[in-house]
């Protein structure tokens, strides 16, 4: 380490599909082999890049949220998740400038400059040269600091970057670190909610190993580490805080897309975690809370419906005041039915009306702000929170419980809250509100002294 800095990135593209996750696994896996024990993070709401991050590093991605998190929070989360590693590789969202309402609030590009890191912009040359350093240009240029740092030229013949590297960088004014060439033997598949997850592809690590090796023939990390080396933030200690409720989380295929950081918020706020199946277990955990987080239901409605036993401990657990939360393939899973791939419909656990159904397209996707009218578990009356929404399935009965707006002034009316339930489709994020967390802890708390007296 020098002078108490360390290589520290985003990678960003200016649009979808430049292969912003391909180029961050093969550099995560790259400074992995170097030893430089890296970690990674993911603008906006992902689940899935994560993912492959985790595969590429075995260690947890963090997500940086700035819709979700206010700045000094995703400060702190940057400098907690930094802590203990080497270098540090961001993953930017859509195109670099893209965020919540056709405006930059939550993009790459604000997110880069909340916490001053250097950009690492990754373009497809596809069948453009002096163009694409216009392009390029334009990024460069269109805030007053883009923090834009290097360029990779991604799926790109190491003849044909050697020709356009130096057009690009008198053009430009910014340094090409290389290339990335296209490899169909590493190639990551993808379904409608984006990627297959990392481990349902088949070889993935010596995928990753065939990226690495092709960055690191092709590409100048050395200089690359040089241009990007900033002080480290320091973290803040977190207080331990004694367990004061268990609460059960749903953890399998049908129920993948849970934050890593919403579950060390809710263990900050009290609470011990226990994980269980749906679809492989036959009994619920000893618990006084259940998180039931989203993923792919409507892939496994099959395994999770003939799975009675759980299904009916759930239904009486949620029944008996069990406080609950429910998002989005949650929630489908405590409705009545749910529809697969093929339409056939399979009977959830019944606890909620409404029948989860195909509808063949994104549904109320992206940022929303949740307000509720009256107090409840995890809300309180006039107060907003941030959400987000990404499915292709769709429900008969999606509640109504709450108001939510969009960026853009769209607003519908959504969910299920009481008491001791929170069920809907929008996604919480509750390392960017932590008093969600310490809410759902204190009503499992509150049931626990229920049942004990």
């Amino acid at each position: 380490m020098e002078n108490n800095t360390l290589p520290q990135l985003m990678a960003a593209a200016p649009a979808s599909g430049s292969g912003k996750t391909t180029v961050a696994c093969a550099l995560l896996r790259a400074l992995r082999r170097r030893g430089l024990n890296p970690c990674a993070f993911k603008c906006g709401p992902d689940y899935i890049d994560p993912m492959f991050h985790r595969a590429a590093l075995e260690v947890p991605s963090c997500n940086l949220d700035l819709y979700l998190t206010p700045p000094d929070r995703l400060r702190q989360l940057y400098s907690a998740h930094l802590a203990g590693h080497g270098a540090a590789v961001v993953e930017a969202a859509m195109g670099y400038y893209d965020g919540a309402g056709l405006t930059d609030a939550a993009s790459g590009w604000q997110t880069a400059d909340t916490l001053g890191l250097p950009v690492l912009l990754v373009v497809r040359p596809g069948g453009a040269s002096l163009t694409l350093a216009a392009q390029i240009k334009g990024l460069r240029d269109f805030r007053p600091d883009s923090h834009l740092a290097a360029i990779l030229l991604n799926g790109c013949s190491a003849s044909y970057a050697q020709r356009l590297a130096p057009l690009l960088e008198r053009e430009t004014g910014l340094p090409v670190i290389g290339c990335l060439p296209a490899l169909e033997a590493a190639r990551l598949p993808s379904r409608h909610l984006g990627l297959y997850t990392a481990g349902e592809i088949q070889d993935l690590s010596p995928r990753l190993d065939a990226l690495a090796g092709a960055l690191e023939a092709n590409a100048d990390l050395d200089r690359l580490l040089a241009l990007c080396r900033r002080p480290v933030p320091q973290a803040a200690a977190a207080p331990a805080v004694p367990a004061q409720a268990r609460i059960a989380v749903a953890r399998d295929g049908a129920f993948c897309f849970c934050y890593p950081e919403t579950l060390e918020a809710l263990r900050q706020a009290g609470a011990e975690l226990v994980f269980f199946s749906p679809m492989e277990d036959a009994a619920l955990p000893e618990a006084d809370g259940l998180y039931l987080p989203g993923g792919y239901p409507e892939l496994y409605a099959e395994t999770l419906s003939r799975n009675q036993p759980i299904r009916r401990a759930i239904a009486a657990a949620v029944a008996a005041g069990m406080p609950t939360v429910a998002e989005c393939g949650g929630f489908l899973y405590l409705g009545r039915t749910l529809a697969d791939e093929a339409g056939q419909v399979w009977p959830m656990a019944g606890v909620l009306p409404g029948d989860g159904f195909r509808a063949g397209r994104l549904v109320r996707f992206g940022y929303a702000a949740l307000t509720a009218s009256e107090d409840s578990m995890l809300f309180r009356a006039g107060e907003p929170v941030p959400v987000h929404e990404f499915h292709h399935w769709d429900s008969t009965c999606p509640g109504e419980a709450l108001g939510a707006e969009k960026p853009d002034g769209r607003r519908w009316r959504c969910g299920f809250a009481g008491p001791r339930l929170y069920a809907g489709f929008p996604h919480l994020y509750f390392a960017g509100r932590p008093r969600l967390a310490d809410r759902f802890t204190a009503a499992a708390a509150a049931y626990r002294k229920e049942r004990e007296t």
